[in-house]
């Protein structure tokens, strides 16, 4: 059985995967490892995200016109597919961003966690 940190770190919103890679490519072209550290970085260790769901989620994006892919050469000299936000991508993301917001605002009033979020 795991731990319910353990629990904590497969416990996403839907979409929220979606969210954070289209937040993170907003500062430049990354490569999906590099994507999945900066989400383990970021949280503070909380959340890790696994190859089988990350490379979907990348295919859905570009899919859905939110990226766009072109192969490399990562920093230690492999091939690597990298990723950048389209215009499309960042009207959708800002738009999940407000959708975000105000869900985990009402889920915030909803436990009475009212300081520090967001209304």
């Amino acid at each position: 059985m795991g731990s319910e940190k353990d629990k904590a770190k497969a416990d996403l919103l839907p979409g929220t995967l979606d969210m954070l890679v289209l937040k993170l490519l907003v500062r430049g072209r990354l490569h999906g490892y590099a994507i999945a550290q900066l989400i383990q970085q970021q949280s503070d260790d909380l959340l890790r995200v696994e190859e089988g769901s990350l490379y979907p989620a990348l295919q859905r994006l570009e899919l859905n016109g939110w990226i766009e892919g072109e192969w490399g050469i990562s920093a230690n000299k492999r091939r690597a597919r990298f990723y950048k936000l389209t215009p499309e991508g960042r009207k959708h993301l800002a738009g999940e961003s407000a959708r975000y917001r105000a869900v985990t605002g009402a889920v915030a009033r909803i436990m009475g966690f009212t300081s520090g979020f967001a209304q």
